[in-house]
């Protein structure tokens, strides 16, 4: 017998499957929002209004670790994330609200142990400098939900020449 333990997100997920039955059975949305209920189909319903999420429902929709890279700025340890070597075609979303950040096609070996990216998804980040580390870098961030994605250096490939260093654990991966 298999047995695995299920993630805040996998828990989270099932009980939104679960909402939406309920709410399909009682015959509209209208009624579930006349009775208070909160429809949420998935993590990608249009209807999610990302940026303005509570601390606790971001810690109840992402494990531990994606909570605090994602909503604390926090970083992964290097070498870490499988993505490092996902090599697929397909697409690179943010592990918070599944908005498309990366073609795969622009993901490249850089040797810093994070996945890394010349290019990104038309309007898909937002960007503010950091001083943390007592010298100024540029920050980014999914531009829905404003979850921290990595940094950007001037010293990517062709032809952006730049590089966007993300954390895996920020990322999911969408095969083509």
């Amino acid at each position: 017998m298999l047995t695995k333990t299920l993630s805040r997100r996998e828990l989270s997920l099932g009980a939104a499957a679960l909402a939406l039955t309920a709410c399909a059975k009682s015959g509209s949305n209208a009624e579930a929002q006349e009775t208070g209920m909160e429809m949420k189909m998935t993590e990608t319903a249009s209807n999610i209004d990302w940026a303005n999420l509570s601390e606790r429902e971001w810690e109840e929709r992402l494990t531990p670790m994606e909570f605090n890279v994602l909503r604390k700025e926090g970083t992964e340890r290097p070498g870490t994330s499988p993505l490092n070597d996902e090599k697929r075609d397909g697409i690179f979303v943010c592990a918070g609200c599944e908005l498309p950040l990366f073609k795969s096609e622009h993901k490249y070996e850089s040797g810093t142990g994070w996945p890394s990216f010349f290019d990104v998804i038309d309007g898909a980040i937002g960007t503010k400098t950091d001083r943390k580390l007592f010298m100024a870098r540029t920050e980014y961030h999914c531009s829905r939900c404003g979850g921290h994605q990595g940094h950007v250096f001037k010293d990517g490939p062709r032809p952006t020449g730049l590089r966007y260093c993300n954390n895996g654990v920020a990322l999911d991966f969408k095969e083509a």
